[in-house]
């Protein structure tokens, strides 16, 4: 009757965790069925979750594919649990801000992808006449900055702009994710420590940004998200919003959750991301922020680099932090020591991720979903070591250190996708993802 049938005395669910098996035929979750069901896979206490959902990934290609690229970025979602991403429009040469810059991408991603891709388009000045085709070529949404990006290429709005960009988005029901940082609020950092770069990015920078967002998703009606959220100053903004009506989600992220400012050793680069890691007392609401559903998503914010570009000088040094493969055991590590549960994980890394960006059929272990399955290991480790991961360049602030939980098998669609052979998992077989276009 099935192509494939795995059980887990832990089998995390949406209606929370239990003893079952899950049965596959043609990709798809069939049945989930008793226990005791006969079982290809048995897994025992290790936890059958939903592959996870990852929103928030600069895949780089083409253009910058010494930073990463669909080959490497998708073999590491795949080692970390994650069977579907979302690709970033920047830092891609040309960036998608068009549909010509869209097809670009898809041949460079075409036959490379060990999991799922679906896109994120941009929203820059000049585009607006581009948003509806892009909307109507199957992007999940459009992305913008309210600061300057990083890179020249990606443009930052004016609130002006914004407010023309959600108006025409509105129209056609689509959807805005904001890099929320004032720029009238930024700096230059004045030197080379850490200290003196979160200075220069302060709380009240996210703060003051997402309050006019919220303005304008007001008057506007249109569905907007805020991107990487690493200031609890944001939070009580979001709430009041949220509970008014306004069309709002936020997310955040295993960084902003997992480290903080404390322990950031001096000239260690690979910390540094925009907005940054702040202090353990503003992690602690965060995941207050998270617990009561402010924030609705962890996703990764992948933002690879070459090594060389992480200069020893926080304030010349690239920033973005590589944790793709990693942010599935990182936030496991947290979250069950603050008493949270894996249908907690699964639902703000699988089912809400998935909501967002309208990917039907991903997020949940149910019938008739993709059999984007998860083998993991609550009470196994992954020691990390930057060198042995799948990402293209051996850089990230997780090197060195041991994270509890462990991938130990992903499958695609009934596939298997990554495996292990009594440690973490790794990448297996031959690229199977396809590549995901909405249907509006």
């Amino acid at each position: 009757m099935y192509d494939l049938v795995v059980r887990s005395r832990r089998t995390v669910t949406p209606e929370g965790e239990r003893a079952a098996a899950v049965a596959v035929r043609d990709g798809r979750i069939a049945a989930v069925l008793g226990h005791g069901t006969p079982a290809d896979v048995d897994l025992g206490d290790v936890a059958l979750l939903p592959g996870l959902v990852d929103t928030h990934v600069h895949v780089n290609e083409p253009g910058r594919t010494h930073w990463e690229g669909f080959a490497s970025a998708t073999r590491a979602a795949a080692a970390g649990g994650v069977t579907t991403i979302v690709d970033m429009p920047l830092n891609s040469l040309p960036p998608t801000t068009d549909v010509a810059a869209l097809e670009a991408k898809v041949r460079a991603a075409e036959g490379q992808c060990h999991v799922d891709v679906g896109f994120w388009g941009g929203a820059i000045p000049g585009n607006l006449k581009d948003l509806r085709p892009l909307h109507d070529r199957g992007v999940r949404g459009f992305k913008c900055f309210l600061s300057p990006s990083g890179v020249e290429e990606f443009p930052q709005l004016s609130y002006d702009e914004v407010r023309q960009a959600l108006a025409e988005i509105s129209g056609f029901g689509g959807l805005m994710v904001v890099h929320a940082e004032d720029p009238d609020l930024l700096a230059e950092p004045t030197g080379p420590s850490y200290a003196e770069f979160l200075d220069s990015r302060p709380g009240a920078s996210e703060r003051s940004a997402v309050e006019r967002v919220v303005a304008l998703a007001r008057k506007t009606g249109a569905r907007v998200h805020i991107l990487h959220v690493s200031s609890a100053d944001c939070l009580d903004v979001l709430e009041a919003a949220q509970a008014d009506g306004v069309r709002i989600t936020a997310e955040t992220c295993p960084h902003y959750l997992t480290l903080a400012a404390e322990q950031v050793p001096e000239g260690r680069t690979a910390y540094k991301c925009c907005p940054p890691i702040r202090f353990a007392a503003n992690r602690d609401l965060l995941w207050d922020g998270l617990a009561r559903g402010v924030l609705s998503c962890v996703v990764s914010d992948h933002s690879p680099s070459t090594a060389d570009l992480k200069v020893p000088d926080f304030a010349a040094a690239w920033g973005g932090i590589a944790s793709l493969q990693l942010g599935l055991p990182a936030i496991w590590t947290e979250a069950s020591r603050r008493g949270h549960t894996l249908g907690d994980v699964a639902r703000w890394m699988s089912a809400n991720p998935a909501a967002l960006a309208g990917l039907t059929g991903k997020g949940g272990i149910v019938a008739g979903n993709h059999a984007d399955l998860v083998a993991f290991d609550p009470g196994g480790q992954t020691p990390v070591d930057a060198r042995r991961l799948e990402h293209k360049n051996p850089v990230t602030p997780y090197d060195g250190l041991t994270l509890t939980g462990a991938v130990r098998t992903t499958w695609l669609r009934g596939r298997v996708v990554a495996a292990s052979t009594g440690g973490t998992a790794v990448p297996s077989g031959a690229p199977y993802g396809e590549l995901m276009f909405g249907e509006h």
